[in-house]
C-alpha cells in the first residue's frame, strides 16, 4: 500500500455497513494492508497467465497503487463483482483434458487475500490426516503417513477417486458449511460471487452452477472445506486414512474389509456430499499396486516408498525428449536441460527408498547420452577416430561400427570404453542416486 492509500483508509472505513465482531469482521481483515501486500507478493511470485482482461502479474502492484481505495470500498460494502474466468484446457497424460479456469490477476489477488484469512480460521479445525494445500503439510508427509499405516499391518488400501471433483462441488452445500462458521455476510456474498462468476469459453460467457474453478487461489481451501466432511466421517468410523485434495486412501487389514468400506463410503459421498465416485478408477488392492501422489508402498514388513510405474514412464518420456538424437543442440545444452529436470524431479521423488532403481535409471540416462553423442559423431571416420582416442581397441571398434541402430551401438564395449562413467561426471551430469533425500 502507498502512503496515500494508508492515509485514506479512514475514509473507506466509513463505508462499513456493520460493527463487526468475531468472524463478522472478516472483510476488514482481508483488506488489511499487510494481508493484501502478502497476497500481491504471492500472486506476483506465482506468475501465471492473464485473465480475460489481459492484465499481467507484473502490472498488479502498480494497478493497486492507483485503484486500491475504490476496490477496498467495494469489498467493504459488498459491492465488488469478480470477472468471469478464462477457460484453458490442459491435455492429460492419460488422455482427455483438464479444464482450468484462470481468474484475472486482480481476482487472484483478492482470492489469495481471502484465502489467507480464511485459512487462519479453518486450518486448525481440519483433520490431521488431510495434507493438501495446508501450511506445514506436504505430499511427502501424506506418503510417509501411508507407509506408517502399511507398516502397522494394513495390507490393503481403498483408493477412492472422485470424478471431476472440482467441477462438481455443490455451491449450496459449500456455502451452507461456510455460513455455519463465517458470519460476515459481505464475505459470504463475495465467495458466492466467485463461484457464480461464470467462464469465458469460445467467446461466450457461460454460467457456473456448480464446481470451483481449478486455477483460482481460493479453490484449494474451498475443496478442503467440502471434503472435511468426509474426513470427519472417516474419523468417526475409526479409519486410518490419508487425504490430499481429492485423492483419498483408506488403509484396512483385509480385502473383505476394504470392499465393505468402499461400498459404504461410495454411498456416503454420493448421498451426503452430492459428489460422484469414479468406479473405474477406484479400487481395493495391495498398496504396491496402487499409486499415491506419484508413489507406491512396496511390501508389508518394513514397507518401502517406491516411485510408481506411471511416474517412471513420464520421467523416461521427458528424458527421451531432452536427449532426442535428432535434436540440433550441443551435448552441453543437453546436460544443462537434463540437470534442470533431474534436480526438480528428484526434489519431489527423492524420498523414494529404491536406490537400485535410481542406479538403473542413472545407467539408462548415460546410455541415452552415449547414443546422442554417437549420432553427433555421424560419419564412420569420426566414430573410429573418437573411439580410438577414447582407448577402445581395433576389435571392439569394428564391432561397434557394425551395429545397426544407435541404441545398440551406444551399449557396445567400445563406446562404453570411450565414454566411461567418469566422463559423465566430468560433463557435470547429476546422478539421481546422489540426490536422494535421507
Amino acid at each position: 500500500m502507498t502512503h496515500e492509500n494508508k492515509a485514506a483508509e479512514s475514509e473507506v472505513a466509513d463505508c462499513k455497513p456493520e460493527s463487526p465482531t468475531g468472524t463478522s469482521d472478516m472483510m476488514e481483515r482481508i483488506c488489511e494492508s499487510r494481508n493484501v501486500e502478502r497476497a500481491v507478493k504471492q500472486v506476483t511470485r506465482n506468475k501465471g497467465s492473464s485473465g480475460i482482461d489481459g492484465m499481467k502479474t507484473v502490472e498488479l502492484a502498480g494497478y493497486l497503487t492507483v485503484n486500491w481505495l475504490e476496490i477496498k470500498k467495494q469489498l467493504l460494502t459488498g459491492e465488488y463483482k469478480p470477472k468471469p474466468v478464462r477457460r484453458v484446457e490442459i491435455p492429460k497424460r492419460d488422455g482427455g483434458v483438464r479444464k482450468l479456469g484462470i481468474p484475472t490477476v486482480l481476482d487472484r489477488c483478492i482470492q489469495q487475500a481471502t484465502m489467507q484469512v480464511l485459512q487462519e480460521e479453518y486450518d486448525k479445525t481440519f483433520s490431521k490426516n488431510s495434507f493438501g494445500f495446508r501450511p506445514g503439510k506436504s505430499a511427502h508427509d501424506a506418503v510417509r503417513k501411508a507407509q506408517e499405516y502399511v507398516a502397522e499391518g494394513n495390507a490393503y488400501v481403498v483408493d477412492i477417486d472422485l470424478e471431476k471433483f472440482f467441477d462438481r462441488v455443490n455451491h449450496d452445500r459449500l456455502m451452507s458449511r461456510i455460513a455455519g462458521k463465517i458470519k460476515d455476510k459481505r464475505l459470504l456474498k463475495l465467495i458466492r460471487a466467485y463461484l457464480n462468476a461464470g467462464v469465458l469459453e469460445d467467446g461466450e460467457i457461460k454460467p457456473t452452477k456448480e464446481g470451483t474453478p481449478q486455477g483460482g487461489n481460493l479453490s484449494p481451501l474451498l475443496s478442503n472445506i467440502v471434503l472435511d466432511e468426509l474426513d470427519k466421517e472417516l474419523e468417526k468410523r475409526g479409519h486410518k486414512f490419508v487425504r490430499y485434495a481429492d485423492d483419498c486412501n483408506i488403509y484396512v487389514k483385509s480385502e473383505r474389509a476394504g470392499r465393505r468400506v468402499k461400498e459404504s463410503l461410495t454411498g456416503f459421498i454420493k448421498k451426503k456430499l452430492k459428489l460422484k465416485v469414479n468406479d473405474k478408477k477406484s479400487a481395493v488392492d495391495k498398496p504396491s499396486k496402487r499409486k499415491i501422489l506419484g508413489f507406491s508402498i512396496m511390501g508389508t514388513w518394513k514397507p518401502r516408498i517406491v516411485i510408481s510405474l506411471k511416474s517412471l514412464e513420464v520421467f523416461k518420456e521427458r528424458i527421451k525428449d531432452i536427449t532426442g538424437r535428432g535434436r540440433g543442440v550441443s551435448p552441453e545444452m543437453v546436460v544443462k536441460e537434463l540437470n534442470k529436470y533431474i534436480r526438480g524431479w528428484m526434489g519431489y521423488y527423492g524420498i523414494c527408498q529404491t536406490p537400485s532403481k535410481l542406479r538403473d535409471l542413472d545407467g539408462w540416462i548415460r546410455r541415452r547420452i552415449r547414443s546422442f553423442i554417437w549420432k553427433k559423431w555421424k560419419t564412420y571416420q569420426n566414430r573410429v577416430r573418437e573411439l580410438k582416442q577414447g582407448g577402445a581397441n581395433e576389435k571392439e571398434i569394428v564391432k561397434a561400427t557394425l551395429f545397426r541402430g544407435l541404441w545398440k551401438a551406444s551399449n557396445s564395449k567400445a563406446v562404453r570404453i570411450a565414454l566411461p562413467n567418469k566422463y559423465f561426471k566430468t560433463m557435470g551430469i547429476l546422478s539421481l542416486k546422489s540426490l536422494v533425500k535421507v
